[in-house]
């Protein structure tokens, strides 16, 4: 069972903006680095859930929502809080790092 959740252009709002705390992954499919973080944010989904959700939208397919927050480099990860977007990194994470991210965010 994947706790990584996938989201578009139509489920947006309702997977994110309407919930305390969401990690959003921007990705593609043929990108090495996203590839790389998939597992990652698996194991963080897995040991943050369920107080944050991760959510992933592929941008090649989503180009509403990659314009929307701008997404100029992926993969980007978007923090959200009660619907406004309060963090965001671009690249690649240590599993560690990122958790410290959202620890750090969540209290």
């Amino acid at each position: 069972m994947s706790y990584v959740i996938a989201s578009d252009d139509n489920r947006f709002e309702y997977d994110v903006l309407n919930k305390d705390l969401v990690l959003v992954d921007f990705y593609a499919e043929w990108c090495g680095p996203c590839k790389i973080m998939a597992p990652i944010l698996e194991e963080v989904a897995r040991e943050v859930w369920p107080g944050t959700k991760v959510i992933k939208v592929d941008i090649d397919e989503n180009k509403y929502l990659s314009e929307r927050y701008n997404i100029r480099s992926i993969p980007t990860m978007l923090l959200f809080a009660k619907g406004k977007e309060i963090a965001r990194k671009t690249g690649t994470q240590e599993k560690h790092l990122l958790v410290g991210w959202l620890e750090e965010r969540s209290s």
